[in-house]
This record gives structure tokens, C-alpha cells and sequence, in this order.
């Protein structure tokens, strides 16, 4: 008899699940209570992180029920199970990986379905689940109509989980909606202050705390910008915030009736925010790598696109207001560990949507150590002998592809702001990822003139860039933001020659036409956001990843390599 798990059969067979965590899954091991970084810090550091683990663990249960309603209780059952059901145990990995009932893997065109029958609506648990996108738009018309303004600006914000009402719509505050929880992690968060040795770590969970209980935007403000301030504490801990997965409120902007309606009533409307937590230790000799791109980016930020249509992100008189660390990872949970086709190598967070960066406070980036020392070299070799032309393989480094994102996070401080950047809809993310991608790549030789990177690591960097390019499926739109942006550049790369296959398919690339191609595009992109038109953002996409022969064979030689569609975050504390 076949095991139902509240009424729902596992999808995958033992045999597929075997393959699936074992040959097709790479493992994130994160820092163990014995390791060098957890051992040199003070006892009250460590009895504070203790108390953040807890916290980031709580938080967990938050994203699970923003992701999907079901995501607890079918955890719950396949935990319940796993001690003495293998497919179970193994049904519970690929859940753990997913964090969650479904995702994509980067691979597969469809979602990978932990049960049959049960996947995550575009509008994931932000919003009813049978809710349709017409349904959606034509309920706010209708509530223009009413003149329900206020709700409206409510439903279509970043921290609002939304439930019928009657034939309406209402907005839930997460404090509200995950009252127990939120209360339950600002705790840890308070005993966590009393123990932690630095008086402004200290502050900054402490207002992170009260940020939790109260249903005031000011709290978050206040609580980012001492979070943003954070450079030489040696503890790290993050509640991230950003929108990448809410797939119905974006739509609102691409409908000619609604998006009048909105422009009318001055409503700024922005994804809602999936929850993740981070914890770490701060690795100093990381961060000084860091702090070398960061002083660079006021002389960029001159440079940038139509810059005289536009104020900077970045403050380029005095304070930078931007803050970098390289993290030892010790917990990623959240939206840091849904690896569906990835996981976040770096970030730059607030993002430009909150409020703390509206009112004049900083940013932080976050570099995140154990996922980008992750590396199997021996498929590396097989994918360079796949790809690239002999010539080219001394180029190819794993340190210099984290130069790449240190260009792309810095990315994101550079250029128009939070009006523009949202103005694009539903492609919003695509366009800002892929903003971020081209900074990184056109700026790159302004980091050589400086004196901060050699011409031979410049040419590194541009290798191991473009190895990135090689897709290993059609990235599913809009869900998979940072591939798609990858598909733009690599369709424009080919197509200004600046790279080449030759007749036996190995890539040769031509240094000098890189930057100039990359900034080419990059100036179509600043102008599709200060055009805040989502038509011409969404023909700009369409019009750029075109999936050819050659993108085919790409993917199909990936494959042949054995592909790593699943990641593991192992975790000791």
C-alpha cells in the first residue's frame, strides 16, 4: 500500500532519490563549533551565536509558510517518517535543498515536486493560492472604484501577506501574520545582545528586535541602518529582505488600467519580501580584498550611463555609507537556503525599495565564504576541456571570479533608484541582476588604472565570467532572474564576436572587445529603467535570449558532464 502524506504520494521512486542526493547533489559545509574562527572568539560571542542559530532557525518556519501552506505540515510528515523510511528520509533532503514542497533546480524546465500533485502558485503564499493573475487586477479595480486607496497601498507593499475578504482582498502585516514567531526571535535576538562583546552588534539586534514587534516601517528603517554600519564587528547576523519570488504583485504594472490607476494615486508598488537568516563569523583578511573595490566606487558611479538624468544611489561626497565583510558561514536559512538552481554566493542589501536607504542610510554587502570555496575541480577540468580552447584555461580562477561579484554587488549601488528600479514590473529583477552583471564587466578595467587588479587577473576575471555564461538549460522566465541575465549577455557577447566558436565548438575569446560590448549594453539597460516602461523591459528580454542550436549543445554537453541540480547546506550548530 502506498504511504500518503496528508493525502499526498512521495514524487520520486528510492532509485531516483539515490541518484538525486547522491551523484546529482554537492554539499555546503558550514563552520563546525571546532573550527579555527568559532574557537578564537570570546565566550560571550559564542554563547551569542548560539542564541542567532536559534533565531535563524525560528525564522525558517516563517519563510516555509511564506513559500507554500503546506510546506510545515509536510515536513513534519516526512520527519515523522524518516527514521524508518528511506524514500522518506531521502524525500526530506530534497525538501531540505528546495526548502520547500517545490522549486526549480536550474535545470529542468519544470518545478521539482517533493509529492505528486502539489506545487508553489506564482503568488507562493503571499497570496490566496487560487487566486489568478485577472482575478487579481480586476479585484483592484474594483477597490479603486470603492475608493479602498489605502488598502490598495497596503496589499501592493513588500511586508503584507494578503487573504480574502468577502469579494476583496486584505493585507496582514508580517507582525501581525507571524505575531508567535516574531516574538519568538526577537528573544533569542535580546539574549543574544547580552551576551555578544560588541557594544554595536549589541545595539543592532536589539532595535532588530523591537523592528519585529511592532507594525512600523520606521522600526525596519531603524534597525537596517545601524545593520548597515556594521565593519568591524567580528559576529555577523542578517534578516534579509528582498523580492525576487512574489510573481503577482509585479504583474499590476503591465496592466494599462491598473497602472494609471496607480500612477493616479501615487502607490509605489513593490514584491513582497521573502524572509532568510544569516549567521557568521567576520574573516578580516577577506574583507581588506573588500574594502580595496569599495573605495573605487565614487569615481564609478561618474562614469555610469546617462548619469546626469539621474541622482546616485551612492553618496559620492564624503561617506560612502557602504560597508563590506567576508562571512564563515555558520547558518543559512530562509530564502538563503531555497537552492533551487543556486544559492547566494553574495548580497547588497537594504535593498533600494526600504525605506532606511529612502531616508539617507547605507548599504552592507555580505560575502559568503563556504559557498564559494564549494568547488569540484575535477568537473571544473572537464568543463574547460568541453568548452574553451586550450589557450584559455590558464584564465579560468575561482578568485577571480569572486572579483566578478564584488563588481556585480557593488553593482547595485550604482545607477538610478528604487522608482526606476521597480518601474519595470515584472522584468524588475532581471534588469537590476543584469545591471549589476555589466557594471561588474565594463568597470573592471578601472580596477587595473587603479592599480587594485593586474591586466593578467582582468583577463582572468573576463574567462571565468563567460564560463559562467554556459548555460546548462533555458532559464524559466520570470522565475530565474540572474540565469536570464546570464542568457542576455552571452547571446550579446556572440553576437558582437567577442567571443567566437571555432569548428571543433571551443570558445575563444577576443580581451579587448569585452568591456566596450558589455558597456554598449549596459547603457540599453540604465535606459530601460529611466524609461519606467515594463512593454519595453519585457521586448529588450525577449528580443535577447534567443536559445539557438548552440545553446542547446551547450546544455546537452553539461549534461553529459553530470550536472549538480541539488545543494546540501550542511549545518553543525
Amino acid at each position: 500500500m502506498t504511504t500518503k502524506y496528508n493525502g499526498y504520494e512521495l514524487n520520486y521512486s528510492l532509485k531516483e532519490l539515490k541518484k538525486m542526493t547522491s551523484d546529482e547533489m554537492t554539499d555546503i559545509v558550514l563552520l563546525s563549533p571546532d573550527s579555527p574562527e568559532y574557537q578564537a572568539l570570546p565566550a560571550g560571542d559564542q554563547k551569542a551565536l548560539q542564541h542567532l542559530v536559534a533565531a535563524a532557525k525560528i525564522l525558517n518556519n516563517v519563510t516555509l509558510r511564506q513559500d507554500n501552506p503546506l510546506n510545515l505540515l509536510q515536513k513534519q510528515a516526512l520527519e515523522q517518517n524518516a527514521a524508518h523510511d528511506e524514500q522518506a528520509a531521502l524525500s526530506l533532503k530534497i525538501f531540505n535543498s528546495l526548502n520547500g514542497v517545490s522549486g526549480l533546480n536550474g535545470v529542468d524546465p519544470a518545478p521539482v515536486c517533493v509529492f505528486k500533485n502539489l506545487t508553489t502558485p506564482a503568488g507562493k503564499n503571499f497570496y490566496p493560492a487560487d487566486l489568478s493573475v485577472d482575478e487579481f487586477h480586476q479585484i483592484l479595480i474594483n477597490m479603486f472604484q470603492n475608493n479602498e486607496i489605502d488598502e490598495i497601498r497596503h496589499i501592493l507593499s513588500s511586508r503584507t501577506m494578503v487573504v480574502r475578504h468577502q469579494d476583496k482582498l486584505k493585507a496582514i502585516d508580517y507582525t501581525e501574520y507571524f505575531k508567535d514567531e516574531f516574538s519568538a526571535i526577537a528573544n533569542e535576538l535580546e539574549v543574544a545582545a547580552h551576551y555578544c562583546t560588541d557594544s554595536l552588534f549589541k545595539e543592532f539586534l536589539s532595535w532588530q528586535a523591537q523592528a519585529l514587534l511592532q507594525n512600523n516601517e520606521d522600526m525596519d528603517m531603524l534597525a537596517d541602518k545601524h545593520w548597515a554600519m556594521l565593519q568591524e564587528q567580528p559576529l555577523e547576523f542578517t534578516i534579509s529582505r528582498e523580492n525576487y519570488d512574489d510573481e503577482i504583485t509585479p504583474t499590476v504594472l503591465e496592466n494599462p488600467q491598473l497602472a494609471e490607476l496607480i500612477h493616479q494615486h501615487n502607490i509605489e508598488v513593490v514584491a513582497k519580501d521573502m524572509l532568510g537568516a544569516r549567521v557568521g563569523i567576520v574573516n578580516r583578511r577577506g574583507t581588506e580584498t573588500l574594502l580595496k573595490f569599495k573605495n573605487m566606487m565614487p569615481q564609478l558611479s561618474t562614469k555610469m550611463p546617462f548619469a546626469d538624468k539621474y541622482s546616485q544611489n551612492i553618496n559620492t561626497s564624503g561617506d560612502l555609507k557602504q560597508t563590506m565583510v567576508d562571512v564563515d558561514l555558520i547558518s543559512l536559512t530562509g530564502d538563503y537556503a531555497q537552492c533551487r538552481g543556486g544559492i547566494t554566493i553574495a548580497q547588497n542589501l537594504p535593498n533600494n525599495d526600504k525605506l532606511s536607504v529612502k531616508t539617507g542610510g547605507g548599504r552592507r554587502n555580505v560575502y559568503h565564504r563556504q559557498v564559494r570555496l564549494s568547488h569540484d575541480p575535477e568537473r571544473t577540468q572537464a568543463m574547460l576541456n568541453a568548452f574553451l580552447h586550450p589557450d584559455f584555461h590558464k584564465y579560468y580562477d575561482l578568485e577571480a571570479g569572486h572579483l566578478f561579484v564584488i563588481g556585480h554587488e557593488n553593482g547595485h549601488s550604482l545607477g538610478p533608484g528604487s522608482e526606476y528600479q521597480n518601474a519595470p514590473g515584472i522584468c524588475k529583477s532581471i534588469i537590476e541582476e543584469n545591471k549589476a552583471d555589466t557594471i561588474s564587466i565594463a568597470f573592471m578595467p578601472e580596477y587595473v588604472k587603479a592599480g587594485i587588479i593586474t591586466g593578467e587577473q582582468l583577463k582572468q576575471i573576463y574567462a571565468t565570467w563567460i564560463i559562467r555564461l554556459l548555460l546548462r538549460a533555458k532559464p524559466v522566465f520570470p522565475t530565474e532572474t540572474h540565469r536570464i541575465a546570464d542568457l542576455i549577455e552571452f547571446n550579446t557577447l556572440l553576437k558582437t564576436g567577442a567571443i567566437t566558436f571555432d569548428a571543433d565548438k571551443l570558445l575563444h575569446i577576443d580581451f579587448a572587445k569585452i568591456s566596450p560590448v558589455i558597456y554598449g549594453l549596459l547603457e540599453q539597460i540604465i535606459d530601460i529603467q529611466l524609461s519606467k516602461s515594463p512593454q519595453k523591459a519585457r521586448k529588450y528580454i525577449e528580443e535577447n535570449t534567443v536559445w539557438t542550436d548552440t545553446h542547446e549543445y551547450i546544455a546537452q554537453t553539461h549534461k553529459k558532464l553530470g550536472l549538480k541540480k541539488y545543494k546540501n547546506i550542511v549545518s553543525f550548530f
